[in-house]
């Protein structure tokens, strides 16, 4: 048990530290590139930040445990669009501006969300399923690239910048090597863990390890913030949260078909789609997410948990 445990540390940190990093070599790059910020935000940090939660995926389906998976990815949307708001506005000590351009380009974003639940409603995702949420994610990021073709990319062709542009992309595979390596041993001594303690292993997915993949957006949201960088901040949370209820859950069914407990569908599902229709209540109630909004989202969140232990 104790072995378990200490491995289940050391697999959080390389996961956590292997995302921050990743995260911050995929932002040197695209800084390189002339781009708009809420594009960088949606597009290219939320890819490299939701490959923590692809490679969890990909061992949990070799595991046998895709339903692990599954609520793991489930939390930690849940927690993106709640918890990370309500810290990010509580250190800015101050309340998010929110983009017009962002609210109008994302009016079906919530709808989107309830793609996977709709299909999953009969506890199974099949890999045509799985293959329709992949399609659905990039059709509405293709959208979201379209929509700003107005700064393309365009590169600094100096030759100092080309150098540092090839330690980052370097430095940026190291960072996902770590992130690999550690998702392979948090998802074997989760399911471990779980068995000794006699609990259910989807619980500790969605309340530990689910809450822990959203630090990578957490710590660049609260960078992004700091500088006054709103739109990446958004960017960055909606674009993970997408990418996580349809691309990577599609990848998942696309390994592994696979049955599940309806309940991740009735109680953390329908969580994650209340949220974001909450969220974007808030977003769009004066164009800002102002401190007493956070206290709701963070009050929200705390109910999640408690509905969750209750039911698992």
């Amino acid at each position: 048990m104790v072995e378990n445990i200490f491995i289940f540390g050391v697999s959080f940190f390389l996961i956590i530290k292997g995302a921050t990093l990743s995260t911050k070599y995929a932002f040197q790059l695209a800084e390189s590139y002339k781009l708009s910020k809420y594009l960088v935000g949606f597009i290219i940090i939320a890819v490299i930040s939701i490959i923590p939660e692809i490679f969890i995926s990909i061992n949990t389906a070799i595991a046998g445990v895709p339903s692990l998976g599954l609520g793991i990815l489930f939390g930690g949307n849940i927690a993106d669009m709640t918890l990370v708001f309500a810290i990010v506005i509580f250190f800015a000590g101050r309340s998010i501006k929110i983009d017009s351009k962002i609210l109008k380009e994302n009016i079906v974003y919530p709808f989107i969300l309830l793609v996977p639940i709709v299909l999953g409603l009969d506890g199974h995702y099949s890999r045509w399923e799985g293959l329709g949420l992949i399609i659905v994610g990039l059709i509405f990021y293709y959208l979201a690239l379209r929509n700003n073709t107005e700064k393309q990319l365009v590169p600094n062709t100096e030759v100092i910048e080309n150098k540092k542009r090839g330690k980052d992309f370097i430095y940026l595979l190291l960072s996902l090597g770590l992130l690999l390596l550690g998702s392979h041993f948090v998802v074997t001594s989760t399911i471990s863990i779980a068995n000794y303690l006699g609990i259910n292993s989807i619980i500790i997915g969605m309340l530990i390890v689910g809450v822990g993949t959203t630090i990578p957006e957490l710590s660049f949201c609260l960078s992004a913030v700091k500088k006054n960088h709103d739109s990446l901040a958004i960017g960055d949370i909606l674009g993970t949260v997408l990418a996580d209820a349809t691309i990577v859950i599609g990848i998942l069914a696309l390994i592994s078909p696979f049955y599940f407990s309806q309940k991740i569908i009735y109680s953390t599902g329908l969580f994650m789609v209340t949220s974001s229709f909450l969220l974007f209540y808030f977003m769009r109630s004066g164009r800002t997410i102002s401190k007493k909004e956070s206290y709701l989202l963070f009050s929200f969140w705390l109910l999640f948990v408690f509905v969750e232990i209750i039911i698992n």
